[in-house]
């Protein structure tokens, strides 16, 4: 198939960090259109100096023969599908599914992103990657400059404003052609399968359907927000005469004159643990107040209002592949995988006051509005007139996987007779009966804290982290506890080191090493794939075993994008981790699944937040019941695995997104 690789270099006052590509794309224009078909030289067409992309270039472009190709290609479908608009075709003409996505195609062999960070991990030469004057040409030509009384006053560098940087901004736009051909065609080994594209394409269209929002809600909210921090200010101010009670230093000092002594740190943590501590009762208050001020419940509706498109909704909130190691979505804008959960029983009641602006009635009636606007963040998606949301989750998906790949047949036989997975853990745990709200009710927590906390290898410290320690449970209690675990799940214990053991034999004789399931592992150029039921593989670079003073054992490394840091260096893995990375990725494969089942069915998907679906659909068009059946359907590279997904529809009376 002929091939057109594509790059382009624009201009826009929106920031795209905060904004997103989908408003980015409505208020961008194209400065600069590289390309090339297969191995031919580089163009570079100037369209901000009146040159024309050429007639062939268009055709191309919706040539269903002509696979082309970008790094980050949603970006050059969104912005030429605008450009394309204004010059009277179709709007959104493109068709995902005729493109390739480099970028993506590197997250799905464990590569990190970026042009220029896959270029030097892959040894592309270094006049193929990303010149080092390319940042700074994008901040003169890319971006608004600060008008000054040198530059005229003006609010954006032109071509004639510099010609010489021009002609340097066309060949570093070229050079981008250049390096993401040279990476696609180190990589083109392992072109992602059918399925894969299937769902890249699906992806596409979830975020070109978009989520309608309440806007008065989200506007209300930040003004409640401005005016309570402002009241709670000004207390902090009179309580402590303090110029600033956020910053530290001065409260430090202000702690020290009260109390006598000075903490290290007054962040959340440390601010819940002096609240026990401190003597004096203005002291408390201020910690109080420190509270309420840090609260940041209304920065993702600050995030939908920067977003904010054309037709009211927000677009691309979703990233196909974000979480490279399993392939799972991850979320952009406002983050749908972190969402707030709302447990307020008068949520209703709650949103009413917001979307009227009663300061009055919601302060007198709640003690914490942050905490009220924070629970109605979903709320602020709603279904448009004559539409509703169905919302279906899988159920206990990862639980359901696990036990699965196991084998672990007593889990298996609880799923298939509709049991509650943390009272069946718990009877089998302590071996006795287990009933929620029933005979040892007060079992099933702690058959909860262990199912969340166990299934990947985890201890003490992992039951810490659900929370046990807070449940009053000491450190014996919780060693207990994962013996017991452990005990009830031996075929999961023993899957941890299997999975292990796979991993060090394909590393020490790089040969394949085949599992259940499908499951096989296997090096092929400097890459460990651990190919998956649905025979998706995930990747980890340069795999090895080096030998680990600090742990006296031989370790599983690779290199990738290191947590927190973001640079690119060295990782570690283990039986556990290695267990959760697949158990996730195969979760994901049984969420796209579905997906593509549903699409097909005629349901019109808007979001999807881990393991749960958010359907858009006209009254009277599909229902809860079908959606649920469709995904718990059998599917054919997992046989035995059972699936169920249960939900909500919302009506009329509350048309918005919440979590049941």
């Amino acid at each position: 198939m002929k091939t057109l690789s594509v790059d382009l270099e624009t201009f826009s006052e929106i920031d795209i960090k905060k904004a997103g590509l989908y408003r980015y794309a409505e208020n961008s224009e194209i400065l600069l259109f590289a390309y090339a078909f297969d191995d031919e030289p580089v163009r570079v067409i100037d369209i901000a100096q009146g040159e024309e992309v050429p007639l062939d270039v268009l055709v191309a472009l919706h040539d269903k023969n002509v696979q082309k190709t970008a790094y980050n290609a949603a970006f050059e479908i969104h912005v030429i599908n605008h450009w394309l608009e204004e010059q009277g075709f179709t709007p959104h003409s493109l068709d995902p599914a005729q493109w390739h996505c480099t970028m993506i195609q590197g997250w799905t062999l464990g590569l990190p992103g970026g042009l220029d960070k896959i270029g030097k991990v892959l040894g592309i030469a270094e006049d193929k990657q990303k010149m080092a004057t390319g940042k700074r040409l994008i901040q003169y030509f890319s971006k608004p400059c600060k008008p000054t009384a040198a530059n005229g006053m003006r609010l954006r560098n032109k071509p004639g404003h510099a010609p010489e940087k021009w002609a340097l901004f066309k060949e570093y736009c070229g050079q981008d052609v250049e390096a993401e051909r040279a990476i696609r065609q180190r990589m083109q080994d392992f072109m992602p399968n059918d399925t894969e594209r299937r769902l890249w394409s699906l992806d596409q269209e979830i975020n070109d359907n978009g989520v309608l929002v309440d806007w008065d809600l989200v506007k209300e909210a930040i003004l409640i927000d401005e005016r309570f921090k402002a009241e709670i200010m000004a207390k902090a101010k009179a309580l402590t005469g303090l110029a600033n009670p956020n910053s530290n230093a001065q409260v430090l000092k202000w702690f020290t004159e009260q109390e006598g002594w000075t903490p290290e740190t007054l962040d959340k943590t440390a601010r819940a643990e002096l609240q026990e501590t401190v003597k004096s009762p203005k002291t408390k208050l201020l910690l109080q107040y420190k509270d309420l001020l840090g609260k940041t419940s209304v920065k993702k509706y600050i995030a939908m209002q920067e977003a904010r498109c054309r037709d009211g909704r927000l677009h691309g909130m979703l990233q196909f592949y974000g979480a490279s190691r399993t392939g799972r979505w991850a979320g952009r804008i406002v983050q749908l995988q972190n969402l707030p959960r709302n447990s307020m029983g008068d949520l209703a009641d709650a949103r009413e006051l917001v979307n009227a602006g009663d300061y009055d009635c919601l302060t007198m009636l709640y003690n914490s509005p942050p905490d009220v606007l924070s629970q109605l963040i979903r709320t602020a998606f709603i279904a448009p007139p004559g539409n509703r949301f169905i919302v279906a989750d899988f159920s206990a998906i990862e639980a359901r996987v696990i036990a699965w790949l196991a084998g672990e047949k007593w889990r298996m036989e609880a799923f298939a007779a509709g049991k509650d997975i943390y009272c069946a853990s718990a009877s089998a745990m302590f071996g006795v009966p287990v009933v929620k709200h029933g005979v040892n009710g007060e079992l099933r927590q702690k058959g909860k804290i262990a199912e969340l906390a166990c299934g990947y290898g985890g201890g003490v410290g992992a039951l810490k982290a659900f929370g046990a320690d807070k449940m009053g449970l000491s450190d014996e209690d919780m060693d207990a506890i994962v013996k017991k675990w452990r005990r009830a799940s031996p075929h999961i214990v023993w899957l941890w080191q299997e999975l292990e053991d796979g991993v060090r034999r394909a590393i020490r004789t790089r040969m394949e090493i085949k599992y259940r399931h499908g499951i096989t592992f296997q090096i092929k150029k400097k890459i460990l794939f651990i190919r998956l039921p649905s025979q998706r593989s995930i990747a980890y670079a340069n795999p090895r075993i080096e030998r680990e003073a600090a742990f006296d054992r031989d370790s599983i490394t690779y290199d990738g994008t290191i947590a927190g840091a973001g640079g690119w260096g060295k990782e570690y893995t283990w039986g556990g981790k290695i267990t959760e990375n697949i158990v996730q990725a195969v979760a994901r494969d049984c969420l796209g699944a579905a997906m593509l089942r549903l699409k097909a069915a005629g349901y019109k998907i808007v979001m999807h937040i881990h393991d749960e679906v958010v359907l858009e659909m006209p009254h009277g068009q599909g229902s809860l019941d079908e959606a649920c059946a469709i995904m718990g359907e059998p599917i054919d590279w997992a046989p035995g695995l059972i699936l169920t997904a249960d939900g909500y529809e919302t009506d009329e009376t509350a048309n918005y997104y919440r979590k049941d």
